[in-house]
């Protein structure tokens, strides 16, 4: 059986595999974007019998500086491309298991793009949609 911390270290070292971005297996306290964070997931238990798969959705929160929006903008479409060497999907699907870690996963979606506030600096963000068997 897997862990919950053994898939969010393998989606981390898979977003780590994108130049320039920092990852973040647990929430940061203080994050510097460009910066992936892995959050926490929802897990669905016993997809098969006898404890044999469980279903986890993570959310994988990037977050970029917004020095101006048009930069900003154009840093998130790298990352949302479906294909690419800055495609968040293309890196995490590169290796399906997490390094061991899961039986497969799959980036699903992109959602909540939007401007978040933290410490008195505003910063542009999206959420990508990760689910994973293990």
């Amino acid at each position: 059986m897997t862990t919950i911390a053994a898939i969010r270290t393998g989606l981390a070292t898979r977003l780590g595999t994108i130049a320039g971005l920092r990852t973040a297996a647990t929430v940061p306290d203080d994050p510097k974007p460009p910066v992936a964070i892995v959050m926490p997931p929802t897990i669905t238990y016993d997809q098969a019998m006898g404890r044999g798969l469980d279903q986890y959705e993570f959310s994988i929160l990037v977050m970029v500086g917004r020095v101006s929006a048009r930069a900003a903008q154009a840093s998130l479409d790298a990352y949302a491309n479906p294909t690419g060497a800055g495609s968040i999907k293309t890196a995490i699907e590169a290796d399906r298991t997490l390094g061991g870690a899961a039986q497969t996963c799959r980036v699903t979606d992109m959602r909540n793009v939007g401007p978040m506030s933290i410490a008195e600096n505003t910063y542009l963000t999206a959420e990508f949609v990760v689910t994973v068997y293990a």
